[in-house]
């Protein structure tokens, strides 16, 4: 990692003999496989054995699953009202994997599943999917709506195109905005980690050196854990806003 810090990000075969193969092409377990695995199961784990138990006193780890239940509920009832709330258990699993996935990155020698642009594009490809399905099963054919703002008809025609381009690149921005946050943020731990692990092994005056990207080291990996939260927020919150404009139209307006 010291000399390539892009090999924090390569996707490895766990077993030599491919699992399966479709049209030709082998599918292996890998070392994303497997992470996106253990954050399923962790979050789920955690989430089920914080509140298995109604205490008087809550533990602190019931107090965290009542927290971020309590924020993914109060973030879906402020955007898009009682109509969303339907749609809690979808933007929670969202919220939770997102976020787990960005923590267990930051654990040394783990795998960041989220620096993926195949996963995070599969994800925001889910979301738009059930905005468009969940569209048209409310609106039917009116869900074309959500492309005619309100506005003089000569520049309508325009507009319609400028608002399907918007939606179209919806996944697009939504899978890069969290792919590159997570994949730039690791990427310049890696580098300052180089710094340390190479002025260290120099020996003489600049083994005192690596104080100085060390302290980098820390305060950028401080940032990272907030950058870990911010980006699975936004990423439900525009989840959420998406929902409410199927869901609405431009009654919103």
């Amino acid at each position: 990692m010291a000399l390539n810090p892009m090999e924090q990000f390569s996707i490895k075969p766990l077993v030599a003999e491919p699992l399966f193969s479709i049209a030709g092409h082998p599918i292996y377990f890998t070392n994303q496989a497997l992470l996106m695995i253990m954050v399923a199961l962790a979050s789920s784990l955690f989430l089920i054995l914080s509140v298995k138990r109604n205490r008087l006193v809550p533990t602190r780890g019931q107090s965290m699953s009542e927290m971020s239940y309590e924020f993914v509920a109060n973030m879906i009832h402020s955007t898009t009202g009682e109509d969303g709330l339907k749609f809690f258990p979808f933007v929670f699993t969202l919220f939770m994997f997102v976020l787990c996935s960005n923590f267990f990155g930051m654990v040394p020698g783990s795998f960041t599943v989220t620096s993926q642009i195949a996963v995070t594009l599969a994800l925001a490809s889910l979301v738009i999917l059930v905005v468009i399905v969940t569209g048209i099963a409310k609106h039917g054919w009116r869900f074309i709506m959500l492309f005619i703002p309100k506005a003089p008809i000569y520049i309508l025609p325009l507009l319609f195109l400028i608002e399907l381009i918007s939606f179209c690149s919806r996944p697009i921005s939504l899978s890069v905005r969290l792919f590159a946050n997570m994949l730039a943020g690791h990427t310049l731990l890696a580098v300052f980690a180089g710094f340390v692990v190479s002025l260290g092994a120099a020996g003489g005056i600049y083994t005192g050196l690596a104080i100085a990207p060390l302290l980098l080291m820390i305060g950028i990996m401080l940032l990272e854990l907030l950058v870990a939260f911010l980006q699975a927020y936004v990423f439900a919150i525009l989840t959420c806003i998406y929902l409410n404009e199927a869901l609405h139209l431009h009654d919103h307006h």
